[in-house]
């Protein structure tokens, strides 16, 4: 492909995005191939250490030479910050873009993308006054504190729909003096961004996924969660409980069989790519690929690269 002449302030972000299981990384590295880019990882999950099989994380060999930012940054004890990875993608794409290079950030997690490419706001934290308005909750009930939020932020007040949010809310205005719903996101780029999303017709999808689930399991999947169990799978509030690992702590400890555990994962899986669906689909801004191109990857970036040419 021609090189292409980027405007004077630099290159856009690139954004791949969609469900899962759509081939998001392969396009992520050849556009990052053809455009001389490094890729940022958006997908959660990816973060963890020995999280490899179960994620479909590409492995050094499968990158191909091209830097990837972002994985394997956490044990499995942590537990994943969209705040932090906020903070994180935004540097990555800074040292990425400051040598010279076109950052790409690949991901189907849908909060931790939008927090890395739009202005949004994350409001601090203070534990002791978290703690106060727990054991006020304990004591006085849900009723009490859904009336002092509804006198402070009456229109959180109306949308809390369990305590652990009405804890937050109120949380949110002692800390800040400003109610939760000014910190709602807006769709507005941090920095010019193109955004592409991959999907495919939704049985199609659907039977692709199991196949790959299959493949996991043949590549040795059960053997990686119990690997991980033993550095503290069972109890990370966000590890454990990415889509398979339960399913699969289960079959190690005699709770199930191997096929249920499959079945319920593929299950599962299609329920996620559902919503992942339902997220990136309201976004007007993406720009949608399908994933199904007969001419494969490099038919759908050679699309990419004509859009961005345009754009």
């Amino acid at each position: 492909m021609a090189a292409i002449s980027w405007p004077s302030e630099g290159p856009p972000l690139i954004a791949v995005v969609g469900p899962t299981g759509t081939g998001k990384s392969d396009l992520a590295l050849a556009l990052a191939e053809a455009l001389d880019g490094e890729v940022i990882n958006g997908d959660a999950l990816q973060f963890y250490r020995g999280m490899d099989i179960g994620t479909a994380k590409m492995s050094v060999a499968e990158r191909r030479g091209i830097p990837h930012h972002l994985l394997d940054i956490m044990d499995i004890s942590g537990e994943a910050s969209v705040a932090r990875f906020q903070a994180d993608a935004r540097a990555a794409f800074d040292d990425v873009a400051a040598r010279g290079k076109v950052p790409i950030l690949a991901g189907g997690s849908g909060l931790y993308v939008r927090a890395a490419v739009d202005a949004i706001e994350f409001p601090g934290t203070d534990p002791a006054v978290r703690a106060r308005l727990e054991n006020e909750l304990a004591e006085q009930g849900s009723g009490a504190l859904l009336g002092r939020l509804s006198d402070v932020d009456p229109q959180s007040a109306a949308r809390v729909k369990d305590d652990r949010r009405l804890v937050r809310a109120l949380e949110v205005y002692e800390v800040t003096g400003r109610p939760f719903t000014s910190f709602m996101p807006h769709r507005e780029y941090v920095r010019p961004t193109v955004q592409f999303g991959l999907d495919m017709e939704r049985e199609v999808l659907n039977e692709r996924l199991a196949q790959r689930i299959d493949r996991m399991l043949e590549a040795g999947w059960l053997d990686e969660v119990r690997s991980l169990e033993k550095r503290g799978l069972r109890g990370s509030p966000t590890a454990g409980k990415a889509l398979g690992y339960p399913q699969l702590l289960d079959v190690l400890a005699g709770e199930r069989t191997l096929e249920d555990a499959r079945e319920d994962t593929v299950v599962a899986t299609r329920r996620f790519t559902k919503r992942q669906r339902t997220w990136f689909h309201a976004d007007p801004r993406v720009q949608w690929l399908d994933a199904g191109h007969p001419g494969g990857v490099d038919a759908l970036a050679r699309d990419a690269v004509t859009k961005i040419e345009a754009a």
